[in-house]
């Protein structure tokens, strides 16, 4: 098989070429328009061929014909398209992909709006008709942090049983921060003008809520299969913008002017109002879950993007939580209600031979999960476990039961909460 990468607009297009994988071509197939992007993409990838371990050996094949998505379909069926740019334009691309019998890897979203899930709904008919593989790159569940919270969360003797909530008090909370200007491999990264533009890349409601939402799905109801029509509700909604300057979005794009459709959204004080942030409240199965994110311009020295994430068990909270006190590094924390720290370590002892080197440590919080090195991996060197899990789905021919519908039911949440959170502005 190939690797088929289509108009790489964002970064994240190359980050599963950090290395080769058995039965893939070392060729990489590239089709994209001119410009810019599709030079970055080379660029990088070309990076990685530099940078001596693991070796690394692409080379690239690359069409940059204005009939580039045309160019693509004539490819055989059977190989993997990797999807990694404009969200508006994706849902075209992942039709046309698998309509040719082509396996699709896509960076999230996939859906930016109700008619974006419209269109996945039919591409995932068409991907089972013609037996081909439809997934999306869900690095967040290969994090440490995050797969840790979720094993906790399945020992009854540690955790109990997730509670329900109430609006109030939800019982599960997810929260992101970010940052339009961030430096990635010591250079400040350049973001295309459509970044900033919501009807192409999609409200924050809709985009990086996407991995929050997969990893409440993931955690607290591991392989399940969900029905979006039955178990999803969203009770309210909300977006707000981030106020961006023309000295702020050129040091960021490059571009000395605010293009005609970017400049129809500025202010009378010619800020830039970005639709970056959202919030929404939702029950998943009777249980009450808020999820949050929210885009600031830069991130204060020493500091960056962050998670937080909050689950409510009858016996303890697991709590992911990044502050000054920890350098802004990720800590999980285990708070028992009440303190039974005999039952505790005995059900904390289970993980301790599959993840060596974790171990409890008391704090003012309760009890911290103490994690070696050896197990903490950047976020960037996560896109390469993703490729191997839909490597594994490719060879196979089928993915488990649940993966499918619990990507409907993501999207379906995401989408819905931004027509709530339009319907109530």
């Amino acid at each position: 098989m190939q690797l088929i990468v289509l108009d790489p607009g964002h970064f994240h297009a190359s980050l599963v070429q950090q290395q080769l994988y058995p039965g893939i071509d070392p060729v990489i197939q590239v089709y994209a328009p001119d410009g810019p992007e599709v030079k970055q993409y080379l660029q990088r990838v070309a990076a990685f061929n530099e940078q001596g371990s693991p070796v690394v050996r692409w080379s690239t094949n690359v069409y940059t014909g204005n009939d580039y998505l045309q160019k693509m379909l004539l490819r055989d069926p059977g190989n993997i398209v990797v999807l990694a740019g404009n969200n508006r334009l994706k849902r075209t691309y992942i039709a046309s992909a698998v309509r040719a019998g082509m396996h699709v890897l896509a960076d999230k979203p996939m859906a930016i709006d109700a008619a974006g899930f419209d269109s996945l709904q039919s591409s995932f008919a068409m991907a089972a008709a013609n037996k081909v593989q439809l997934y999306d790159i869900m690095t967040e569940r290969y994090e440490i942090h995050n797969l840790l919270q979720r094993e906790l969360a399945q020992l009854p003797g540690l955790f109990g049983t997730l509670q329900k909530g109430t609006r109030q008090n939800p019982a599960v909370i997810k929260k992101s921060v970010h940052h339009f200007k961030k430096t990635v491999a010591g250079k400040t990264l350049i973001r295309p003008s459509w970044y900033m533009d919501v009807t192409q890349q999609g409200e924050g409601i809709t985009d990086v809520t996407t991995h929050l939402v997969d990893l409440v799905q993931w955690t607290c109801f591991p392989e399940q299969v969900l029905d979006y029509k039955k178990d999803i509700h969203i009770d309210t909604a909300t977006t707000w913008p981030t106020a961006m300057s023309l000295p702020q979005y050129s040091a960021i794009t490059g571009e000395l002017q605010f293009t005609p459709a970017l400049k129809a959204l500025t202010d009378a004080d010619g800020q830039l109002k970005v639709y970056a942030n959202g919030a929404f409240d939702y029950t998943i199965r009777g249980v009450h879950a808020r999820v949050s994110v929210q885009w600031n311009y830069e991130a204060p020295a020493g500091t960056g993007d962050t998670h937080y994430s909050l689950l409510r068990g009858s016996k303890a909270e697991l709590i992911i939580l990044q502050d000054e006190e920890q350098q802004y590094q990720p800590v999980l924390y285990i708070h028992p209600l009440p303190a039974d720290t005999v039952q505790m370590k005995a059900a904390f002892r289970a993980l301790e031979q599959k993840y060596p080197g974790i171990a409890l440590k008391e704090c003012e919080r309760g009890w911290e999960v103490v994690i070696p090195e050896a197990l903490v991996k950047g976020h960037e060197r996560l896109f390469a476990k993703v490729m191997r899990q839909f490597l594994v789905y490719v060879q196979s021919g089928q993915m488990p039961a649940w993966e499918v519908p619990g990507m409907l039911a993501k999207y379906y949440t995401t989408t819905q909460a931004l027509l709530i959170a339009k319907r109530l502005a």
